[in-house]
């Protein structure tokens, strides 16, 4: 199946925003050409009595040449590793009297505010719609209803401004309408229309990431273990880009190569732009597409915070053995699992299925050595057998980890290699930072296919913030830091309605309290004052009332308002 074409201007899928079908394929999917190949055959449509068969030149191929690298000598046992170099201690005493929101705005500044209002307004006269004049300030109401809606979600976006007591929200009801949330939501823009770059599959966001990257870096507080792994964010329109990954909590949505400290903090990120993307060739060819994504990241590191001696971790779907010797050379180390048919069958230790048998805590340790660097691998059996390769760390000093035993119907101590538990202690970085994102994850929806990926960043700059309120020693929880910046911004920049609105569709709750036959009882109006009887047809004017639906009844309709 071709790729479907994702090259069109437009910023909206066909699907509504409260569509979530998974397992259909989009239309673009299935209307894309099909090919079929036969090595040796110049014309498949004809058949073989035709004509003789010629053989075809395949195209010359865009990928570059993989570079052959030289074979790596192999001893069992583990060389003496030089130890976990000195790193400095973190300091967050800058960000120590910075509040919520000031935080938050070092990622969203002014300066982002108003490039958002300019490229809003120019994207209004792109499409020849009347100029909603947006200001800096509504940019922020309206990120402040956003944020509103991840820690209080409603069944539908227009539920916030419901004239029921029971869906209403009085503070974005009194910061902006509903119409003029929708104008703003419908003209948000972030790149001009009449510059996209064709070849970039994100560029109608490229400004916003680009802004957000350098943000994360230059507030980035050096700490020695970095762990890469890939974040999803949910998404089940139609673009080239979404990826389905089986047995994943997200199965369908964009994949984004990520590097974050073991505490969650996003350091650097760039999203997945599929197979046909390019990206840095030489580096693909020497270590693959996977691997290279780890150095990629490394190379937007900002100069002063290059040069520290990180740890990174990684799964096996990036770990090979070259990369691990490539970070050694750049001053890094590097630590992750590897898959078996990457280790290379020179490898001494032996194969994983012959260790399947053995007891569990057995391990086997062995060292591949190049001209200058050596890797370690360790392998060791748990429930599975995993190997795990460091420059780093060696399988001492030998470890232990509570396993339940079937057999003796208890926790016992099983021993655990020293590389394999500061795997453990350094991964999953990116994996806490998607459980915050994804507890209060922004839930108002729209068509536009970039419209996830822009409230994941907007979730993701708040996590940050809240990151550095954690290291600056504040006891704020993520829910108490997420309200303060929405309440400010409501609060402060929000615009009180001049006026009622036009009139409510929908019954009033007291609609469904005036039959339910509860505690309905004649009362005199207090102060002995005067009311007009509220049921249908009658004019009198008297000084009696129901005790619970609040309103003017003369005696004579009492009976006939509570049972019509």
């Amino acid at each position: 199946m071709e790729p479907p074409d994702v090259r069109e201007l437009t910023d909206e899928d066909s699907a509504s925003e409260e569509d979530e079908q998974p397992e259909r394929l989009c239309g673009n999917q299935l209307l894309a050409g099909a090919e079929i190949r036969r090595r040796g055959v110049a014309d498949v449509g004809k058949s073989d009595d035709d004509e003789p068969h010629t053989e075809t030149a395949r195209p010359p191929s865009k990928k570059a040449k993989k570079i052959r690298q030289e074979p790596l000598k192999w001893i069992i046992g583990e060389k003496i590793m030089d130890g976990l170099p000195l790193f400095p201690e973190p300091d967050y005493s800058k960000y120590r009297d910075f509040s919520p929101t000031e935080l938050f705005e070092l990622f969203f500044d002014e300066e982002l505010f108003e490039f958002i209002v300019q490229q809003s307004k120019l994207y209004c006269a792109y499409k020849n719609w009347p100029d909603i004049s947006v200001t800096k300030e509504e940019i922020k109401v309206f990120f402040g209803i956003l944020i509103v809606s991840g820690y209080n979600p409603m069944p539908s976006k227009a539920s916030f401004w419901s004239s029921s007591p029971d869906l209403r929200n009085e503070a974005v009801c009194n910061a902006m309408r509903r119409d003029r949330f929708d104008r703003i939501m419908r003209c948000l823009h972030f790149n001009d229309n009449t510059k996209l770059d064709v070849e970039d599959k994100y560029t109608k966001l490229r400004p916003l990431i680009q802004h957000l990257q350098k943000r994360s870096m230059d507030h980035f507080i050096p700490t020695q273990a970095i762990s890469h792994d890939a974040a999803m964010v949910k998404y089940f329109g139609k673009h080239g880009c979404k990826q389905s990954i089986r047995n994943k909590p997200i199965r369908f949505g964009y994949k984004v190569w990520c590097q974050n400290t073991v505490s969650g903090y996003l350091v650097a990120f760039e999203p997945y732009q599929g197979k046909s993307h390019k990206g840095n060739i030489e580096l693909q060819a020497k270590f693959g597409k996977p691997a290279a994504t780890v150095l990629e990241l490394i190379d937007e590191y900002s100069t002063e915070k290059r040069n520290l001696s990180y740890s990174f971790y990684f799964d096996n779907y990036f770990t090979t053995i070259p990369l691990l010797i490539e970070l050694k050379e750049r001053g890094y180390n590097g630590t992750g699992t590897i898959k078996s048919n990457t280790v290379g069958k020179d490898c001494p230790l032996m194969q994983s299925k012959a260790m399947e048998k053995k007891e569990r805590g057995y391990f086997m340790s062995a060292t591949a050595s190049d001209k200058n660097e050596s890797v370690v691998l360790s392998r060791w059996k748990d429930n599975a057998v995993v190997t795990v390769a460091s420059s780093l760390y060696g399988s001492e000093p030998i470890g232990s980890v509570d396993r339940w035993s079937r057999v003796d119907k208890k926790k016992i101590k099983v021993s655990i290699p020293h590389g394999i538990k500061m795997y453990n202690k350094g991964m999953g970085g990116t994996d806490r930072m998607d459980q915050n994102i994804n507890k209060y994850r922004i839930s108002i929806k729209s068509k536009k296919w970039w419209w996830s990926l822009f409230t994941w960043m907007l979730d993701m700059a708040v996590h940050n913030a809240w990151q550095l309120s954690k290291g600056q020693g504040s006891a704020l929880t993520q829910l108490q830091f997420r309200r303060e910046i929405a309440a400010c911004y409501l609060n402060q920049f929000g615009i009180l309605p001049k006026g009622k609105g036009r009139k409510s569709t929908t019954l009033p709750a007291q609609h469904f309290v005036r039959y339910d036959n509860l505690g309905h009882l004649v009362e005199p109006v207090q102060d002995n004052k005067k009311r007009r009887c509220a049921n249908t047809g009658c004019t009198s004017i008297g000084r009696t009332q129901c005790s619970r639906c609040n309103v003017g009844l003369c005696v004579k309709c009492f009976r006939d308002y509570h049972t019509k």
